[in-house]
């Protein structure tokens, strides 16, 4: 049941803009005006009462959202105050996930620049009402009447003046909506409620003028405010939007969130376990503590440690994922002596109170990194490390961000079967548009997997940033849709989907052609007119692109994207070829393909394969063992048909046998998500005539098997540190432990003519490419770097078992198992060994036999080393029996 909270009206609103247009002014003054504060402040003067932190007040400029409580007749307001710096756009983008109504600030002497039109997309993404207050309007050269325009065109056309009351006032309004037409066409007049409803749905956007300085225009914007704003109607049940994590001076960490419904009390149990201790209504730097909230009250809360930005409480769920991110990776420098793994727990409270800064530790280069959105906030960072934690640090010079996508559709397959485990996963990936991200959707039928299995699945495709194949970046824009899985009644845990999902996405995205993308600013440059075509000739080497130049006076203004690599420390450049003259603002546009995309994977050298954490390769099992599979191979090993393959395989073919009268195969009509899929995927499905068939009924005559051909496959290293006379060489000479087996392999091969592969490591000889050559009579195998002499064995038992018997040589137990689960046959170092000194006995009994009828026929096929070996072992100088 849905009720209004009829006890308090309440309304958050938060207050956005470009950096100096006035934002910080205007909260004082609407502080000021509705009796909050009793004295005006200002940034300037360092004493506003929202800049509450030193570093505000020392640098003018808001680095954090604050707070404050205030009344319009009646209504209680929460006042939002968010950065307006382009380095903290993070952070005001997730004050804007609790905001009811935004007031957009706008300086009328600068006009609608780049800026102001990023903070407009986001507005219109989260769906919040726009108030808009032009400020600085007693600024000489400020026109009322060409602002409206420029609104109208660069912002939106329903952008209304409510300034002043005009006779076509009521039409202007009635223009921007057809409900809103009728009623004045029929009325003659529209009703502050009807305004009120359009403006609440984006309909209409009020405009008011002023000087915040001066204290003019805040009285009718607060009127405006108290007329056309409209307070949500909120359930009965509970439920919150955490939107910001921060710790007071005691260092209590605060989750600050809205409650969006029914009422929360202290000592209120959660769903994460963990209690709410405290509840404080902030307003500026002081607080109220309360023993509970209802909804559309803003609150912070202690005693609660597993909450994060962007946590949905109760019957909220997962807020949206941020649209601005930074582009710049930088390295933490820490100063010697400092401990490293202690820094970089207290480096991760930063990281939950600012999350883009995606605090992480570099286990290849040993190094903290951190991402920022540009060099203000690094100073800001610095500044708070060494206020916070007593540390000194500085950072490196800064990496470009990139991220990767795909540019055809694949179908990536995930499977995890070890002992007592079972999970197969089939995810459809696809091409998304610029822009949007990762989106999670399923098409699979809950015949085939349960739905629990399901939410389980997509959960994990959430859960984790997934790496690209290119260069190891973080992947997007591109739809994820699950088609097709398995699980195992008995066998099958959580943690089983986890592992099967994340190899789905690696093993598909090995198999698409993978694009990189770089960060592309939008830029707004405004440069003396006789310096234009040393501008446009540098946005061309920048690989950028720009508008038709715009002549205003003296100045022209050069409006475009460039890569943001190349615009980094531009606005220095302009700086100093324009004499100070010139300015360059930047928006972050969002990511395209990157203009010299082999140039930095070739830089980078990420290997996929390599990377152990993120495994492309899948894991199944063979007679009770697991083994792995590598990604190209996963496709023929898999339990359950590729959806798109069986897609194209039921509308080419021409003819399907029929098996029996009583049954005929239907193709798509049986299973309608495969047909979405495949219609998304390759377009329309053209569906051919069924055409009958002739069953062949004649039993075919069966051959006569030949018997197979046999290999054995030896572990050279294994062999060697098992046989007590080779491991004693080993440790004086260890390439004459290797020759010696070579001989002792060619001489048993020499008499029971198996072909024989001997295999050694060599795995950790850096840039080692492998190296296959025949000694004698047999093949000696060197593995290339960071394969394994087991995974070679492995990967040749399961290539060679169905056409050929295969014998592994080792006494490595768990190899010995998968050799079993691979169709081998498993032979021990001792049993080698005696399979050897057997082999030499046979022939000398042989040997003796000949001696005795002086017929010497075997002695003139025996080789020429053989014949040394028996020698040897005649003479008593080799210890084989």
């Amino acid at each position: 049941m849905i009720v209004e909270n009829q006890q308090k009206r309440h309304m958050s609103v938060g207050l956005l803009a470009h950096v100096d247009a006035g934002k910080t002014t205007l909260a004082e003054g609407i502080l000021y005006r509705s009796g909050s504060i009793r004295k005006l402040g200002r940034v300037d003067h360092g004493n506003a009462f929202l800049d509450t932190y030193d570093l505000e007040r020392r640098r003018g400029i808001t680095i954090f959202s604050k707070q404050a409580e205030l009344e319009i007749d009646g209504l209680s307001v929460s006042l939002l105050d968010t950065p307006g710096h382009i380095d903290f756009s993070a952070e005001m983008e997730r004050t804007l996930q609790v905001l009811d109504y935004a007031v957009l600030v706008i300086s009328g002497a600068d006009g609608v620049q780049g800026s102001v039109q990023t903070l407009w997309r986001l507005l219109k993404q989260y769906e919040i009402p726009v108030f808009l207050f032009i400020n600085k309007m007693d600024q000489p050269g400020t026109d009322k009447r060409k602002l409206l325009e420029e609104l109208n065109q660069k912002l939106d056309s329903r952008c209304i003046d409510f300034d002043e009351v005009r006779e076509n006032f009521m039409e202007e309004v009635a223009m921007c909506d057809e409900a809103l037409l009728e009623l004045y066409l029929e009325q003659g007049n529209v009703s502050s409620d009807w305004i009120g409803e359009a403006v609440k749905e984006r309909k209409v956007f009020p405009c008011y003028f002023g000087s915040a300085l001066k204290m003019q225009g805040i009285d009718e914007l607060l009127k405006g405010l108290e007329k056309y704003a409209r307070c949500p109607v909120y359930g009965r049940e509970f439920g919150a939007r955490v939107y910001k994590i921060s710790r007071d001076a005691q260092g209590n960490r605060l989750t600050h969130m809205k409650i969006t419904g029914g009422i929360l009390k202290v000592k209120t149990l959660l769903e994460t376990g963990e209690k709410v201790d405290q509840i404080r209504i902030y307003s500026g730097t002081g607080y109220e503590s309360v023993q509970s909230v209802q909804a559309g009250s803003i609150c912070a809360v202690t005693g609660l440690s597993k909450t994060s930005s962007g946590d949905g409480l109760g019957m909220e769920g997962v807020g949206a994922e941020p649209v601005l991110e930074p582009v710049l990776n930088y390295e933490i420098k820490l100063p010697e002596g400092t401990n490293v793994h202690d820094m970089f727990l207290k480096l991760k409270q930063l990281d939950e109170e600012e999350p883009e800064l995606q605090i992480v530790w570099d286990e290849v280069l040993g190094e903290i990194h951190a991402k920022v959105m540009g060099e203000i906030q690094i100073e800001i960072l610095k500044t708070l490390i060494s206020e916070r934690f007593h540390v000194d640090v500085e950072f490196g010079t800064g990496n470009i961000v990139y991220k990767e996508t795909i540019a055809d559709t694949v179908e990536g397959v995930g499977h995890y079967e070890p002992l007592r485990h079972y999970a197969e996963v089939h995810l459809l990936m696809e091409p998304g548009e610029p822009g949007s991200g990762l989106v999670f959707d399923t098409l699979c039928s809950e015949d085939l997997l349960d739905r629990n299995w399901q939410r389980l699945i997509l959960t994990h495709l959430m859960e984790k940033k997934h790496k690209g194949v290119l260069i190891g970046a973080e992947i997007t824009d591109m739809k994820i849709s699950l088609v097709s899985g398995r699980a195992h009644t008995k066998h099958t845990e959580g943690g089983d989907f986890r592992q099967a999902t994340y190899r789905a996405v690696r093993q598909g995205l090995r198999q698409a052609t993978s694009v990189l993308l770089e960060p592309v600013y939008e830029f707004c440059l405004s440069i003396p007119s006789d310096k234009v075509g040393r501008a446009m000739t540098d946005i061309q080497k920048m690989y950028g692109s720009f508008d038709t130049p715009q002549t205003e006076g003296e100045m022209t203004v050069i409006c475009g994207t460039a890569p943001v690599i190349y615009m980094r420390e531009y606005a220095s450049e302009v700086m100093a070829y324009t004499k100070g003259l010139g300015s360059l603002s930047c928006t972050l546009k969002g990511y395209e393909p990157c203009h010299n995309a082999s140039e930095v994977i070739e830089t980078v050298r990420y290997d996929p394969e390599a990377d152990t954490d993120n495994p492309t390769g899948s894991v199944f099992c063979v007679h009770g063992s697991g083994f792995n599979v590598t990604w190209d191979e996963v496709p023929d090993y898999m339990h359950i048909e590729s959806c798109l393959k069986k897609a194209e395989k039921e509308i080419v073919t021409e003819s399907v046998p029929i098996v029996s009268s009583g049954s005929a195969y239907s193709g798509f009509d049986d299973d309608k998500e495969l047909e979405q899929i495949f219609e998304r995927t390759y377009g329309p499905a053209k569906r051919k005539e069924w055409k009958r068939t002739r069953i062949q009924t004649e039993m075919p005559v069966a051959k006569e098997k030949k018997p197979k051909e046999r290999y054995l496959l030896v572990d050279g290293y294994n062999i060697i540190f098992s046989w007590d006379e080779l491991r004693d060489l080993s440790e004086v000479n260890i390439t004459s432990a290797r020759n010696a087996l070579m001989d002792i392999l060619s001489n048993y091969q020499g008499y029971k003519k198996d072909t024989v592969i001997l295999v050694f490591d060599a795995y950790k000889v850096e840039g080692n490419p492998g190296q296959v050559f025949k000694y004698h009579n047999i093949y000696v195998v060197y593995t290339k770097e960071a394969e394994t002499a087991d995974q070679y064995i492995e990967k040749t038992v399961h290539r060679m078992n169905r056409k050929y018997e295969v014998t592994v040589a080792t006494s490595d137990a768990l190899e010995q198992v998968i050799i079993l689960g691979q169709g081998g046959q498993r032979l021990s170092a001792q049993g080698l060994k005696e399979e050897v000194e057997q082999t030499c006995r046979e022939i000398r009994k042989i040997l003796e036999e000949r001696r005795e009828t002086d017929k010497n026929y075997l002695l003139k096929d025996i080789p020429a080393e053989m014949a040394d070996m028996l020698e040897d072992v005649r003479l008593g100088k080799r210890r084989f029996k």
